[in-house]
């Protein structure tokens, strides 16, 4: 059989409330209550409606100090190039994705249909991007060459990787 518990006389209710208003936690609340459990004293507390107590600004803030909002980073500066025998090499760059003339057909390139593929002649090398029902006959992918470890030809793959700030406003936009 579960016991329910102490039941809450009034002097332990009084005794409750003294410590709750001197601003013990409900911790040491119940440590000094004995035989009753911190959770037991917040609900106790809730049903009481004591819970508005007026804490001691001074003794929060140097119980728990705010951490500093850090400024924004700002990118090193550049040193004058020194004349000693050490080679800097230079900051890697990331990849350019190569330009290529975009002809535009609706939302969607006009590629040829003798390049695009089934899923029976799509290779790794190939554009993996949908086009068309999947649910048609006439479904294809792009066929374009891809970019080197990416499934997506240059068109496609500015489409599907858009940065997040693009992404977060074109949403914007499109609830306006």
């Amino acid at each position: 059989m579960i016991d329910a518990g102490v039941t809450w006389t009034d002097e332990r209710v009084e005794l409750l409330k003294k410590l709750w208003s001197d601003g013990l936690s409900a911790s040491q609340i119940a440590a000094e209550l004995g035989n009753v459990t911190r959770n037991a004293v917040i609900g106790k507390v809730h049903r009481l409606g004591l819970s508005g107590r007026a804490k001691d600004k001074a003794a929060s803030t140097a119980q728990r100090p705010r951490k500093a909002a850090r400024a924004p980073s700002a990118p090193a500066p550049i040193a004058p190039p020194d004349r000693s025998n050490v080679v800097v090499a230079p900051l890697p760059q990331p990849p350019l994705i190569e330009e290529e003339p975009e002809i535009l057909a609706g939302d969607d390139v006009a590629i040829p249909m003798s390049e695009r593929v089934t899923i029976m002649d799509l290779r790794e090398s190939m554009c993996r991007w949908p086009m068309g029902d999947p649910t048609k006959p006439e479904f294809r992918f792009c066929g374009a060459r891809s970019i080197t470890g990416l499934p997506y030809c240059t068109h496609h793959a500015r489409i599907a990787y858009q940065p997040v700030t693009d992404r977060k406003r074109e949403r914007k936009l499109a609830r306006a």
